[in-house]
């Protein structure tokens, strides 16, 4: 078949190429959102000039700003960009971008604007678009997601390949924001998967490796055998029979699929099928395309909520329950559709208290069925749902939205393939929309024929808008044939007849002709007891507490018969007319009382052949296996024969015999209908108190639910909470850890001991060089430090520790060692950031040299001291600036003062006569700044004002190159 159409070239309907006398060619609906510029641009650049497809980009736009995408695209590509506008026509090879603030959708080719009735934030115009092109367009709809935030497309590409169009998607590795194309992904309805500059040309060739299915009579015939072998590994590997599949449906999603993976022959598809079991599976989902969304068709459930549903609840009794059969639910959609339909008829009617809805979801797709039961739905829905009804049954989360606790209870999801397994019984409503469609005529008729046994009287039947019951519609009456909503009829079609699915039929056990049974050794105690059973015990039944017969005895057939339809050995369905209604409340009352309870006189039977009974219902205690069980004796009562002799005088005649039967079955009537009100009423309060309790625990149950939920909750926010604190303690512990080995580090590489301690003078804490003072380990942390022992002469130590916190003011002192050290004791209060004293850091500084130099140094100048004093040359001693530091005896002889009176003058104003001071500075500069060590001949000022000329030795102290101090000493005048 793929061959004889691929061989005409001139049939011009095959996809990919334009057919402009039709107006059919293939229209690209482009989705696109955050950092979808670059890849438009990276799409249209790749795009051939004469593609046949018309492309309609559709990308979320700021409403308040001038659009500017269509002149940013027209720079990359080389088919003409427009912007569109209300009804344009949609041409090949053009590229037509949505304005700001607008919803675009299309119809007959032609786009129409509307203005977004949605808020800012709750938008999705690439649904929107891509709905109405799946629509119109049908297989030639293609739908292009690209990078982008959020879901939006998701849900229309499920139209879009529900139509049989085609669906292309960015690689997420590729696109700066893959939220929505990881989302479309996760739909399983993408067909390619690319990045942006390849999407076009696996566009173009996917277009012409699909053909559109024709009927060719010789083709299929062709064809049929490896068609077959296909089917036969669809049921191997997944176990699901698709041979009564509608043969064009399983074709067109065989050729995309050969299409996608560039094999021209269904044999060797085939082939690769059996190569590649993975591609099975995928085959599989791309024939069950589960397209669904919340009220779908929105005229159907109006009409289920304006007319059916009440009528359903009006007809079920008070407390009862609701059935509805869902099959074919997919990810769960029309199910809690149902369900929210139902509760909020429920809530209209206020008619029929404490009635509940219990409905089956089934689908043959076991990850459909998991999405389902999730019950977690993308913001898409809020498209189809109205903010109404997405506060009153959904619960807004982070992934979207979350269908409430009240509406997710009352579905239940299941994996189940409604041509193989057995349907659900006792059903109010079933729903079966758009499955049918994918079936052949067959296959709708035994389906059909299925849902008629699985509903109720009155019960109602939802087919899919294209679908129709066919040769069944004499066993459904239409109640609206235009929404498809069907009521079964009361039609005779026996059970037995129907051709239910084969798996529920039960297999005939093996019976082996050859086996012989041995016969059982009887004796004569044996015969006589069997004897004695056949000729004088009374026919009786051994039955369980639900009336199930065991065992039988004795001849019944006067009492019981089989019942009509399925075989049932149940002794309510078999006892003969007469007698049930006693026999019900009997029994009860046994079962009730565990006694023997004995029906008398009942009467069965016609009125030619009727039969008085005695049937005993007893209760058995004894035997142990046995008990529990109950034993119905069936004791005929004869016949009285009347003679045929003419009446005496006085005797009763027969009008007064019949008046007299007639208040024996009046009195016996009465007494029935007193034994009914009795067991009524007695059950009516059994029932009301069960009810009171089922209330109170299901009350309780809600309660502790809601409980736990919220404790839930609180635990998921307080888990994040202390996940988000256990990352910042970790965060300061590592921070604490670097401050304390820097710290660490510092202390240490001072030099100097340091003791922490708290406000009780206990260690907190110390260097490495306080264990050369203080004997200190580890373990003498939080002991006092009064407590160690130290080389220190300091026993003012605590005194002085407790006096700097009370003060707040630190003290610093010398203290010597015990073996010749010195220390530099500084004591301060330790403060917090938060400026608070928290304790004191002493710190030691060895200034063991310094005390060495000190003394050196003393010493040396009273050396040098003594030198000067006992010289017999008059010595001055100046510094830097020419200020007399001090002078000797003999000088305060020669000049006449004294040595208090000199100090801290200038020696050149204080000794050298004013005209000589000027050049007297030069010289002695000169010399200094040479320290040279030279004899000078000055004029002095000595003793009683005397000028006389004097010869001066200069001696300069420098330190690094810097004049300190200088000695004049006078050797000669």
């Amino acid at each position: 078949m793929l061959k004889a159409k691929r061989t005409n070239q001139s049939d011009s309907s095959k996809k990919g190429k334009p057919d402009f006398e039709s107006g059919k060619f293939p229209i690209a609906g482009i989705g696109a959102s955050a950092g979808g510029l670059e890849a438009l641009e990276q799409f249209l650049k790749n795009v051939p000039e004469k593609s046949g497809i018309g492309y309609v980009i559709i990308q979320h736009l700021d409403p308040t700003q001038k659009g500017m995408l269509p002149e940013l695209l027209q720079r990359v590509s080389n088919m003409p960009v427009h912007q569109v506008k209300d009804l344009m026509k949609v041409k090949p090879d053009c590229v037509y971008v949505i304005p700001p603030n607008k919803n675009i959708s299309i119809f007959k080719g032609i786009l129409h604007l509307f203005d977004p009735i949605e808020t800012r934030g709750f938008r999705l115009p690439i649904d929107f678009f891509l709905r109405s092109l799946a629509d119109d367009l049908k297989e030639f709809s293609v739908g292009i997601i690209l990078s982008g935030m959020g879901s939006d497309g998701s849900s229309g590409i499920k139209t879009i390949k529900e139509k049989n169009g085609i669906v292309l998607v960015q690689k997420p590795e590729t696109a700066r924001f893959d939220s929505m194309p990881r989302s479309a992904i996760e739909s399983g309805m993408v067909d390619i998967v690319a990045s942006p500059e390849a999407l076009p040309s696996e566009l173009i060739d996917f277009l012409k490796q699909i053909p559109v299915v024709k009927s060719n009579r010789s083709s299929e015939i062709k064809d049929h055998s490896a068609f077959e072998k296909i089917i036969i590994l669809l049921r191997t590997q997944t176990g699901n029979d698709f041979s009564l599949y509608k043969k064009n449906t399983i074709y067109r999603r065989i050729e995309r699929r050969m299409g996608i993976h560039r094999i021209d022959k269904i044999v060797s598809y085939v082939h690769f099928l059996q190569e590649n079991p993975k591609e099975i599976h995928i085959l599989f989902k791309e024939l069950m395309i589960g397209v669904t969304k919340f009220f779908r068709d929105i005229p159907v459930w109006e009409r289920l909520i304006e007319k059916e549903l009440p009528v359903l609840i009006n007809q079920v009794k008070p407390h009862s329950q609701l059935r509805a059969w869902i099959p074919g639910c997919s990810t769960g959609e029309e199910a809690y559709s149902l369900a929210i339909l139902f509760k909020e008829a429920l809530e209209k009617t206020h008619s029929n208290p404490g009635i509940s809805l219990q409905i089956f979801a089934t689908d043959i797709d076991s990850d459909s069925i998991e999405i389902a039961r999730k019950g977690l739905f993308t913001g898409n829905i809020i498209s189809d749902v109205s903010p109404q009804r997405l506060n009153r049954f959904f619960i807004k989360t982070e992934d979207g939205y979350r269908i409430s606790e009240e509406i997710r209870e009352m579905i239940v999801f299941a994996q189940h393939n409604i041509i193989m397994h057995p349907p659900f019984t006792n059903i109010h409503l079933i729903s079966c929309r758009n499955l049918l469609i994918y079936m052949d005529s067959e296959l709708q008729r035994k389906l059909l024929g299925l849902f008629y046994y699985s509903l109720n009287q009155e019960g109602i039947l939802l087919l899919g808008t294209s679908e129709t019951l066919g040769t069944q519609n004499h066993l459904f009456t239409p109640l609206d044939s235009s929404l498809k909503i069907f009521k079964r009829t009361s039609a005779l079609l026996n059970p037995l007849l129907m051709d239910f699915p084969s798996s529920f039929s039960q297999t005939a056990e093996n019976y082996n002709e050859n086996t012989k049974q041995e016969k059982p050794i009887m004796n004569i105690q044996n015969h006589a007891d069997q004897l004695l059973l056949n000729q004088f015990a009374p026919a009786g039944v051994l039955v369980n507490e639900n009336g199930d017969i065991l065992y039988i005895s004795g001849r019944t057939g006067k009492y019981l018969e089989p019942a009509v339809g399925k075989a049932n050995l149940n002794i309510f369905a078999m006892l003969r007319p007469g007698y049930q209604n006693d026999f019900v409340i009997c029994f009860r009352k046994a079962l009730r009382n565990k006694e023997a309870v004995i029906l008398h006189h009942v009467k069965t039977g016609t009125n030619e052949d009727s039969l008085t009974l005695n049937v005993t219902i007893h209760w058995i205690h004894k035997p142990e296996p046995l008990y529990g069980k109950l034993m119905i004796i069936f004791s005929e009562i004869p016949k009285t024969v009347e003679p045929n002799s003419p009446k005496k005088k006085g005797k009763t005649s027969p009008t007064n015999n019949r008046e007299a039967e007639l208040e024996e079955e009046l009195q016996h009537s009465r007494e029935q209908m007193q034994n009914i009100m009795e067991e009524m009423q007695t059950s009516q309060e059994e029932l009301k108190s069960t009810n009171e309790e089922l209330q109170s625990t299901n009350e309780e149950l809600q309660s502790t639910n809601e409980e736990l939920m919220t404790s839930k909750e609180e635990m998921q926010s307080l888990n994040e909470e202390l996940q988000t604190v256990n990352a910042e303690l970790l965060a300061k512990v590592d921070d604490y850890s670097r401050v304390n080995n820097d710290m660490k580090n510092l202390l240490n590489s001072t030099d100097i001991a340091t003791l922490f301690l708290d406000k009780e003078l206990n260690i907190r804490r110390y260097t490495n060089q306080a264990t050369k003072i203080f004997k200190l380990i580890k373990s003498d942390i939080g002991r006092p430090f009064t407590d160690q022992v130290s080389q220190l002469i300091y026993p003012d130590l605590p005194d002085d520790a407790l006096q700097v916190l009370k003060t707040l003011i630190f003290i610093e002192k010398q203290i010597p060692t015990k073996d010749g050290r010195w220390f530099s004791i500084r004591i301060m209060p330790y403060r917090t950031l938060d400026d608070r004293i928290d304790g004191l850091v002493i710190t030691f500084i060895d200034i063991s040299e310094l005390k060495q130099v000190e003394e050196n140094l003393l010493k040396m100048n009273l050396e040098n001291m003594n030198l000067v004093k006992s010289s017999s040359n008059p010595i001055l001693k100046i510094s830097g600036n020419r200020k007399i530091i001090d002078i000797n005896p003999p000088a305060e002889t020669f000049f006449g003062k004294s040595s208090k009176e000199v100090k801290g003058q200038d020696f050149i104003k204080l000794f050298i006569p004013e005209n000589l001071q000027q050049k007297a500075q030069k010289k002695i500069t000169s010399l200094l700044s040479k320290q040279e060590n030279a004899p000078v001949k000055m004029k002095v000022i000595a003793a009683d004002n005397k000028e006389v000329y004097t010869m001066w030795s200069v001696y300069a102290s420098f330190n690094n190159q810097e004049f300190l101090s200088a000695v004049i000493s006078i050797t000669k005048q």
